[in-house]
């Protein structure tokens, strides 16, 4: 490969990496606790997007188990949101014929 289709096919490579993390920014999980009593929604770039709190789960004597559930929403939505962002990085760098080696550095894993 020449020098120059090399620094081309690196700088194409990293543009097409910039757009999947743009694009995660619109993309959206939802992540719920306690049988859905509460859900909290986060973007691909792991920012809490809102949080739904069902009025039945509120008990003015046990907020120490509401502000558990909300953690726990918040959790299991970043862990939904980390899987999608690594699926769209696969899927981006699979599309770039780079070899499993390669991809696996670039991805981290």
């Amino acid at each position: 490969m020449a020098k120059n289709g090399g620094m081309g096919d690196l700088m194409k490579m990293q543009q097409k990496l910039a757009e999947v993390q743009e694009d995660l920014r619109g993309k959206t999980v939802e992540g719920a606790a306690g049988g859905g009593m509460v859900k909290a929604t986060l973007n691909g770039h792991h920012e809490v997007i809102s949080v739904r709190i069902d009025p039945a789960s509120v008990d003015p004597d046990d907020l120490e188990l509401l502000e558990d559930l909300i953690v726990a929403a918040i959790s299991d939505g970043r862990s939904k949101a980390e899987e999608m962002a690594a699926e769209e990085m696969r899927n981006a760098v699979s599309e770039m014929g780079l070899p499993p080696m390669i991809a696996n550095q670039l991805l981290g894993q």
